[in-house]
Formats: C-alpha cells, structure tokens, sequence
C-alpha cells in the first residue's frame, strides 16, 4: 500500500523528470531518487521557489558547474548568468505536474538555507555522475473538518486575483547544445507546427487552450479556438 511517503517521492520523480528535459548536460539527465545520505555541498548554490495551489510546494534545484557553464553559454551578449532566471523554466516545468497554481519569483541561496532536510531529492545524472540536484517539499496545512490532520489545500478561491503570466508558443524543436551554442542572427529555426497552425496558449508549462494570432492595434493577440481539458488535451 502506498504511504505518504512513497507518494511524495512518486510525484517528485515526476516533476524532477519534467525540470531535467530542460537542463543542458551532455547526455539525458536521469532522475533517481538521492542515495541514503548523499546530498549537494552545503555551500552550493540552490534556486529555490514557492508553489502555491492545491498542492502547495517548496522547490529547490542545485545545478553542477557542468550545467552553469553550459546555462552561462547561452546568456546574450556574455552577460552575466542569472542563475534563478536561467532555472525558472525548469521550475515551472516541474511544478506543472503538481496541478494548476502560481510559482512565486525564484530567488538563490545556498543549499544548508535552501533544501528542508525533510524535503524528497532526486539526483539528476548522467553517465558522468550527477549533474543537477532537484528537492520537493510538499506543504499541508490542518483541515478545518479535522484539526490536526494534514489535508492538501481545496480551494482556489485564494488565488482568484492573483495574476498569471500566459504564454503563446507557436511551436517547437529540439537541438543538440553544440547547435543551440553556434546560432547566429539570421539563422532559422523549423518548429513541430505547420504554417497556419493554432498557437498553444501556456500557464507555468502547462498548455490550458489554443487559438489563432490576430493583430489588434499593430499588436499581436491570440483569439482563443479551443480550451483545454484538465488532462492537458484538446
């Protein structure tokens, strides 16, 4: 029979998996659950973020040098690595599968500050050993029915006026980091989306509905064709 526990550590699985698909390594990074014991430095540099909806959570992602160096490559100009906006597509990534919510500004820390020691890890590794760290710390909080048993939260009526940021996203295509690292101005990228083709309409990764671009006052808009259904499909 499932535990807490063993749930907690399923959906961290999960959502690690999702924040890896988005991290530049070498090679596929794999999720595993982290060894007895093993943890980042306690000095390393950690990305931190709250998760607040039904399943309100605390994530935390550790990137190793490797996967700085590879975040820093790609930064415009050769500005200096921001770290927290560098990981926050990651973030999102990962707290998509916790359900709909709102993942509050990412901000950086050490891991001793950052990774709860009651957090679930996952080490993000490849053959080279581990590249990423990833922690989730599911929050409860006391059910009014029941005082003193942890209940995750119900309702969203809390967050019906807090604003989300969407995104329309014409499509996409995926490129080994050697070719992301030697794109110059001019060069020109083939999406998965036919010309013609609806946009998806995305919140914090997940796709909530698709529609077709329109320009409304020499600015681009999106008029909504198709909502999605809670499994993500249309």
């Amino acid at each position: 029979m499932n535990t807490p526990e063993t749930t907690d550590a399923a959906v961290a699985l999960a959502a690690a998996a999702a924040a890896a698909r988005l991290l530049p390594a070498a090679a596929p990074l794999v999720p595993a659950p982290a060894p007895a014991g093993a943890r980042p430095d306690a000095d390393a540099l950690a990305v931190v973020a709250s998760f607040v909806g039904p399943n309100s959570a605390d994530v935390v992602l550790v990137a190793d040098e490797a996967v700085r160096e590879a975040l820093a490559a790609g930064a415009p100009d050769g500005s200096p690595l921001d770290l927290a906006a560098a990981l926050r597509p990651a973030l999102e990534a990962a707290v998509a599968e916790l359900g709909a919510g709102v993942l509050e500004a990412a901000r950086t820390e050490t891991v001793a500050t950052a990774l709860p020691a009651d957090a679930q890890l996952v080490a993000l590794a490849t053959d080279a050993g581990v590249q990423a760290w990833f922690g989730l710390r599911l929050r409860t909080e006391p059910s009014a029915k029941a005082p003193g048993v942890p209940t995750q939260r119900a309702s969203l009526n809390v967050l019906y006026d807090v604003e989300m940021t969407l995104t329309a996203e014409l499509g996409r295509t995926k490129l080994p980091v050697r070719q992301v690292l030697e794109l110059t101005p001019g060069a020109v990228l083939e999406l998965d989306r036919a010309a013609g083709s609806p946009a998806d309409v995305m919140v914090n990764g997940r796709l909530i509905a698709r529609g077709e671009v329109v320009v409304i006052d020499e600015e681009f808009g999106i008029r909504i064709t198709e909502i999605a259904r809670e499994d993500g499909t249309v």
